[in-house]
């Protein structure tokens, strides 16, 4: 079963071209995976304990999921991706508006307050972020195609709108990105949560508040030194 271009349309189709209680078990079976994942790893989970999280037979548990953990693993991935992709949009678009961009004088504020949504998604996803770890930690081991999925569900999609979002800031002549908003992007995105990220591992033990203020406050400021339009 495929991810579309969000969950809840994905849910929509499903429900219309499956019954009810085929789509409420793979769910169920997929919100289990999600936990037993974000725990063991990808290499650790066995197909008995994810069939044993579900609360079904390990057969039931292939006949939805043929391909087995690889599979699973691979459906987990992308749709808590693009669970996090779509909240990640929302809050950008909550706080940058390309039709009516910041003043000057609130670019700063406006960055901070996109900087802290999307560091607070850590608290808000922490199981995607407990596979997203372990991805990471991982990743010699998990499947190159789903290493493929995981990124076109959602870094890519979440890169390719935050570029767009700076690349409107540059036409509004707030930031000079150089001729390469992409790179821009990724530099935000390293200023204001790679430290964060490695500090607290994605989220597990969160820092204090006036720690993690401390460093995306001082990551915004390092990016408009270096972005700030003259």
């Amino acid at each position: 079963m495929g991810v579309g271009s969000t969950n809840e349309a994905w849910l929509e189709k499903a429900r219309r071209d499956f019954p009810p209680r085929k789509v409420e078990k793979w769910v169920a079976m997929a919100g289990a995976a999600c936990t037993v994942f974000g725990r063991e790893g990808y290499a650790r989970a066995s197909v008995d304990a994810l069939a044993a999280e579900a609360g079904v037979s390990t057969r039931t548990l292939y006949n939805h999921f043929p391909g087995g953990k690889a599979e699973l693993f691979s459906t987990v991935v992308t749709w808590t991706s693009s669970e996090v992709k779509d909240a990640q949009i929302a809050r950008l678009h909550s706080v940058l508006d390309p039709e009516r961009p910041p003043r000057p004088q609130d670019l700063e504020r406006d960055l901070v307050a996109l900087a802290r949504g999307f560091v607070g998604l850590m608290a808000d996803y922490p199981n995607h972020f407990a596979l997203v770890r372990h991805i990471h930690a991982e990743a010699d081991h998990v499947p190159p195609e789903v290493l493929r999925a995981w990124r076109e569900a959602g870094p890519a999609p979440a890169g390719r709108a935050l570029t767009e979002a700076l690349e409107a800031l540059a036409d509004a002549g707030l930031l000079d990105v150089h001729g390469d908003a992409a790179l821009a992007a990724g530099h935000f995105m390293a200023l204001i949560s790679h430290t964060v990220t490695q500090r607290s591992h994605y989220g597990v033990r969160p820092l204090p508040q006036e720690e993690t203020e401390r460093l995306i406050t001082g990551g915004v400021a390092a990016f408009l030194r270096a972005y700030r339009a003259a």
